[in-house]
């Protein structure tokens, strides 16, 4: 739900009802470096010999009953459209234009096959993964979504305390609706931060908040350079998530005869964006921090300041929004730890390749020296090691987290979690690798790579 919802909402709707070898940083001894201590992306010799902390996650299969009724993640899509108000299933669901960059995502992940070789793999394998010197879970991370609150009031929390207790990476966006500091309390082991753009006054917004992230423990920091311009997202218009916000009839009934999402509305309030309101003068009213929030946010990064918010961050560092091997390579060249292959989940426009299909010659150009990972229509497990085996590190979801949410509420980012996980494991034993690292020897068709 757009911040600019207002107090208005909450009365009205109470009225009407009775988620080579990579350049990797190792911490000796757990300790995070400060600002003002840079650590070396490269692997040292001793460093490389550093334990790295195990996960803690215990492999295990999805809950029972959950599994019984929700499968896999479209069964959580289909049961999150009945069980959300539209407009918020339509802000979940939808992307730029007609949704063609979504359906092309999708098409260009299912257009992956993957040739097994069999009497190879007795057992499932593991999937616990290393990430810039930390140990996951899993290669599966929760990519950073701007407002999952108007998916589920609550969200950023609920999406926080499923990835610490399950052991994978989340990413907050800069637009969440918890703070920096509160999201490192609730994740502190698997806290990313991600970062707009906000170049006022020298960049005053954006450096404090790297600032604030330093001082919380963020364990990376995701720079994104995919959203140069604003875009219109034609379904959040069609059910009037427009700027400024406007509360519609619609919106107001919706939520009235949607008594789950009513009542974490009612538990959790208005979603805000917490984050800008100091900055706004500490007012925390939804349409004034927008406001400042819109006068702030102008474009994206440029090549530039990349470079100077690497000088100021002294752990690892990635860019999002590469389909280019010359723009990993640029990243790379100034001292980006990793990549991260998106277009943004197709929802900025839909002329955008598919990231899969970039994936391979991203790889290429940065695998040995950086992180590669993807993100951009990722539904399944099976989706996760199709893009291990083109040679990503990890891969990020974002609207199948969304759906789990739409259709489970606080319970629905980890179930989505175990579902993936268990969905990974399956396909690699399917496919005979017996670990994460023998993916990328699966003979493979991908018949919508990229070259340039």
């Amino acid at each position: 739900m757009p911040a600019a919802m207002g107090r208005g909402f909450l009365a009205a709707t109470a009225r009407c009802w009775p988620s080579g070898r990579p350049r990797t940083a190792i911490f000796e001894g757990g300790r995070r470096p400060g600002m003002n201590e840079r650590v070396s992306s490269a692997v040292t010799p001793a460093a490389a010999a550093a334990p790295v902390a195990a996960s803690n996650a215990p492999i295990k299969p999805p809950d029972p009953d959950l599994m019984r009724r929700f499968p896999t993640v479209h069964h959580l899509r289909a049961h999150a459209r009945r069980h959300v108000p539209h407009f918020a299933f339509e802000y979940m669901d939808g992307g730029a234009g007609i949704d063609g960059g979504i359906k092309r995502n999708w098409d260009a992940l299912d257009a992956v096959e993957l040739v097994p070789r069999y009497g190879v793999m007795p057992t499932l394998p593991s999937v616990d993964v290393e990430l810039f010197g930390r140990r996951y879970a899993a290669p599966i991370g929760i990519a950073p979504m701007g407002g999952p609150s108007t998916v589920w009031p609550g969200a950023d929390a609920h999406l926080a305390k499923a990835a610490q207790r399950l052991r994978i990476p989340y990413a907050m966006s800069t637009v969440a609706g918890i703070t920096i500091e509160r999201a490192a309390e609730l994740a502190p082991d698997v806290f990313w931060f991600q970062l707009y753009r906000f170049a006022n006054n020298n960049h005053a917004v954006g450096y404090d908040l790297v600032r604030r992230a330093d001082e919380a423990g963020a364990q990376v920091l995701m720079l994104t350079l995919d959203v140069p311009v604003r875009t219109t997202r034609s379904r959040e218009v069609a059910v009037g998530i427009t700027n400024p916000f406007r509360i519609n009839a619609r919106m107001v009934l919706g939520t009235a005869l949607s008594p789950g999402y009513l009542r974490a509305f009612l538990t959790h309030g208005i979603p805000r964006f917490v984050n800008f309101a100091s900055y706004a003068g500490g007012n925390t009213d939804p349409a004034t921090v927008s406001k400042f929030m819109r006068s702030e946010q102008r474009g994206a990064f440029t090549w530039d300041e990349v470079a100077r918010y690497r000088d100021r961050w002294k752990r690892p560092l990635v860019v999002k929004g590469i389909l280019h091997p010359a723009d990993a390579e640029k990243a790379v060249s100034l001292g980006c730890d990793g990549v991260v292959v998106s277009n943004h989940g197709g929802r900025q426009i839909e002329a955008l390749p598919a990231p899969i299909d970039a994936l391979p010659a991203v790889t290429a150009a940065v695998g040995d020296r950086a992180t590669v990972l993807m993100d951009s229509g990722i539904r399944s497990g099976l989706d996760v090691i199709r893009a291990i085996a083109l040679g990503a590190h990890a891969a990020f979801a974002g609207k199948a987290f969304l759906w789990g949410l739409g259709a489970l509420g606080q319970q629905g980012p980890g179930h989505v979690i175990d579902l993936m996980v268990d969905e990974a494991r399956a396909a690699l034993g399917q496919i005979g690798a017996a670990s994460l690292a023998e993916a990328p020897a699966v003979e493979r068709r991908h018949p919508g790579a990229l070259s340039y």
